[in-house]
């Protein structure tokens, strides 16, 4: 079965905090309002090797290691409040920048920031948003003693079974951390709009069995070298199962989108360079006479837009992109997230009953 997703905020008249011991519902972001905790994975000292039970060996130095990267990377991670919702944020620059997700700071302007030391409440302004990436970045009044700019991995050397951290404010709990693995890298989610989500589709996620819950949304995931490789931003949630949690299913944006959009907006105020491929049209999910997805209709394509360009037009019903079936606005935006501007891409459509092929040159959003 598959599983959904959604991103949202904790909302502080709902943070029962009993809700940590019932069946997770969130999915995403780590901050969306009335969902319970997902449970925590097992710490590999519940393993029964010998060392591990005699609380030597592999246990003391995993141990030392999850000590050394908390006792590094906690002064980095903040919790954000605006006036009704509150997620996670990471210091990015010694000049007071913070880089967090889109769907915490909403439509707010002003914040107040605590930091993980003496929890004292700090002013911080937004710079900007970035919601097709589901970023943003804030900038502090001033910079308190204590807090630093943490260190950005490589998401090149991100890998599979690598252990990570999670950290930041889940359900208003500051500071807190959770621990797991990457489960999978190269991951395209659709975020989706309710619950305060902005909608993005986001390419290239790592997946992590981290714990993430409502109020991680814009933390830390770190590796054990004590570097961001990641902002949680989802967790899944099973339809099947009334939209409770899959637990174990969390994700996070790659770190080098975090730094490719926290660069330009700290330098120019605004994305400058996307980097998102566009097919340049306008279009709509539409039904065959099962009332199934049959494809995406294209309502409008302005002539000095990619699809135009290629002989698209209003009309047309895009069934695949090179060999990716395209049933919904859905599928066509995950298909195309993970491209670039100026690449190549084969479009299947119909007009008028006949199927076509267009070689489109993408554009850029």
């Amino acid at each position: 079965m598959d599983a959904s997703l959604r991103p949202g905020r904790v909302r502080r008249a709902v943070l029962p905090l009993t809700a940590a011991v019932a069946t997770a519902a969130l999915l995403g972001g780590c901050s969306d309002g009335g969902t319970a905790a997902a449970p925590e994975p097992a710490s590999p000292s519940a393993s029964s090797s010998p060392a591990q039970r005699n609380g030597s060996g592999v246990t003391d130095s995993l141990q030392s290691d999850y000590q050394r990267v908390i006792k590094n990377v906690l002064p980095s991670v903040v919790q954000i409040d605006a006036s009704n919702s509150l997620g996670s944020g990471i210091v990015y620059d010694d000049q007071g920048h913070i880089v967090t997700n889109a769907h915490v700071v909403g439509n707010e302007r002003t914040f107040k920031v605590s930091t993980s030391g003496s929890g004292t409440a700090i002013t911080a302004r937004l710079v900007s948003s970035y919601p097709e990436q589901d970023l943003a970045v804030i900038k502090l009044d001033s910079m308190p003693s204590g807090l630093k700019a943490a260190r950005f991995g490589d998401s090149s050397k991100v890998e599979m079974g690598q252990i990570v951290l999670a950290m930041g404010s889940p359900l208003g709990l500051s500071s807190s951390v959770t621990q797991g693995i990457v489960s999978a890298t190269g991951r395209t989610v659709s975020e989706g709009s309710a619950g305060g989500g902005t909608g993005a589709t986001i390419a290239n996620m790592v997946q992590t069995s981290a714990a993430i819950n409502p109020g991680n949304s814009g933390g830390a995931l770190v590796n054990l070298d004590s570097e961001v490789i990641g902002i949680p931003t989802l967790a899944a949630t099973d339809p099947d199962m009334g939209g409770s949690a899959a637990p174990g299913i969390g994700f996070a944006i790659p770190v080098s989108m975090v730094k490719t959009v926290a660069d330009q907006i700290i330098k120019s105020g605004k994305v400058t360079d996307s980097g998102r491929a566009a097919l340049g049209i306008t279009g709509r999910t539409v039904v065959n006479a099962g009332y199934q997805p049959a494809g995406v209709a294209v309502v409008q394509a302005p002539a000095n837009g990619a699809a135009a360009k290629a002989g698209l037009r209003a009309g047309d019903v895009i069934t695949k992109v090179d060999d990716t079936e395209i049933a919904t606005i859905t599928s066509l935006t995950e298909a195309l997230a993970a491209d670039k501007p100026g690449q190549k891409v084969t479009v299947t459509y119909t007009r008028d009953g006949a199927k076509k092929t267009a070689e489109v040159t993408l554009g850029e959003i």
